[in-house]
């Protein structure tokens, strides 16, 4: 909870991908409020004192994922909405702001997320989306200690770098820092 509060403040795609994980967790136990805590959440506590913040936090997020039907797949809405926002951001870098930088940057990225757009269920999705599932995806095969291929870890950067540059677009935005009107 309090990573997730300190990741949405500073770097929304960790954030993102942070929840991406949360709601995994939830769903692989089941939505068992008390296998949560003793099994994954008490062992990665100094203490136990913060436990009861933890387990409103995660019951609130088993509460909701429940009223919004996504107990099998699908993600919050509150980070649907986030996604929408970093979708307008993004377009707004290209074609509206024409930044450069990000022009570049998401160039160099845009042939690696259709090659995994098109080989995996995400056809419907946008490249901001795309590229969050991929690098979901290489999260889920590091924790599972799988090799990654050179070519592959080379698309993965690809859009880290994308994402990285969004994230910090992002803050700016939020702060009122960005103008969009003086590029």
């Amino acid at each position: 909870m309090q990573i997730a509060e300190q990741k949405k403040k500073s770097n929304i795609a960790e954030y993102i991908l942070y929840m991406y994980q949360v709601e995994d967790v939830i769903r692989g136990y089941n939505f068992d409020l008390d296998r949560i805590m003793e099994h994954y959440v008490r062992p990665q506590l100094a203490d136990d004192s913060f436990m009861p913040t933890y387990r409103k936090w995660y019951s609130g997020l088993i509460i909701q994922m429940k009223s919004e039907k996504i107990e099998k797949v699908g993600h919050l809405l509150l980070i649907q909405e986030i996604l929408i926002e970093l979708t307008y951001l993004h377009n707004t870098l290209i074609n509206l702001m024409e930044n450069d930088k990000y022009k570049n940057i998401f160039n160099a990225a845009s042939d690696f997320l259709e090659e995994f757009k098109s080989k995996s269920d995400l056809q419907k999705k946008n490249q901001v989306e795309v590229a969050f599932h991929a690098m979901y995806m290489k999260l889920l095969l590091k924790i599972q200690k799988k090799e990654i291929s050179p070519a592959s870890e080379e698309a993965f950067d690809t859009m880290r770098m994308m994402l990285a540059y969004l994230s910090r677009a992002y803050v700016k935005m939020k702060e009122g820092d960005l103008d969009f009107l003086n590029n």
